[in-house]
């Protein structure tokens, strides 16, 4: 299904390979561009809206405009939920992406990953290397940091739902506000809109709670598994990896690692932004945009 809207964007839905009907919005499509779309991957629970402003800034840039697509993973947004919960993992999320490409007949993409979106990425090069023409990691690497896995865990599955937007926006500044002290009052609620859906007036988190019921079986006690070798299947593509000031999911030592694994890899510190900064502000867009325009 195909709808279009005011806001910038096509609404799309497609199918999964088990039958699921996934939601993509797909952002212009520049006449005058013969480079690879740009195909935004979202974090954990979050979906394409993390990605709107970024996506306009992109599609509508007056030199070199790209064409811009962003997903909502299963379970997540406007996608289906999916009856078998086992299915929120890496693996299946992967051969989505895929699924996304052939859909939108993309051969070669460069692709954003935020957080699980990273890790996705690093799935795909070595499921489908091809599809990859350049990559921007936000916030993430081949080795996650345990206390920041902790408090993603706790967060998502401690809060109790806001009554009313205004809620939302204070509890968002509670929990995230000592890590993002770059972002403005309407960052803010911005970033509400983007986690929450509107029902009836309230802020409803907008993923399927088995989602983030899945970290309380994590055990701390054992170390993380890491993707290092899939890392490696990066290596031979373009890279910028966003990192934020303040993160707490990925170490300064995971970054130089990478580094000294991808020479020409390109890093981008996200001043007054922790897990996962918003690419939009000017302070990363610049560097960004530079990175996509010679992509």
């Amino acid at each position: 299904m195909d709808t279009a809207t005011d806001d910038g964007f096509r609404a799309i839905t497609y199918r999964s390979d088990d039958g699921l009907a996934l939601y993509a919005r797909d952002y212009a499509r520049p006449e005058r561009s013969n480079k690879p779309p740009i195909i935004c991957l979202p974090g954990l629970t979050r979906n394409s809206r993390d990605f709107h402003p970024l996506a306009l800034l992109l599609s509508r840039d007056p030199t070199t405009p790209r064409r811009v697509i962003t997903l909502d993973y299963r379970g997540r947004g406007q996608s289906d939920r999916d009856a078998n919960k086992a299915n929120y993992n890496l693996g299946i999320e992967t051969q989505d992406v895929i699924a996304a490409c052939r859909h939108f007949a993309i051969e070669r993409a460069m692709f954003i990953g935020t957080s699980r979106g990273g890790l996705i990425l690093h799935l795909l090069a070595q499921m489908k290397p091809d599809l990859i023409a350049a990559v921007i990691l936000n916030d993430i690497g081949p080795k996650i940091e345990p206390d920041g896995l902790k408090r993603i865990r706790d967060y998502l599955n401690s809060a109790a739902p806001p009554r009313n937007w205004p809620e939302a926006v204070t509890f968002l500044k509670a929990c995230h506000g000592p890590y993002f002290t770059a972002l403005t009052e309407r960052d803010w609620q911005e970033m509400a809109t983007a986690i929450y859906r509107d029902v009836d007036g309230r802020p409803t988190a907008d993923f399927d709670p088995a989602i983030a019921a899945q970290l309380q079986t994590i055990d701390f006690d054992r170390p993380l598994p890491d993707l290092w070798p899939h890392f490696g299947n990066l290596t031979a593509v373009p890279m910028l990896v966003v990192k934020g000031e303040t993160s707490d999911l990925i170490a300064d030592s995971t970054v130089l690692e990478m580094k000294a694994l991808h020479p020409s890899l390109t890093v981008c510190e996200a001043a007054g932004q922790g897990h996962a900064p918003l690419l939009h502000l000017q302070t990363v867009f610049q560097s960004l945009s530079q990175f996509v325009a010679d992509t």
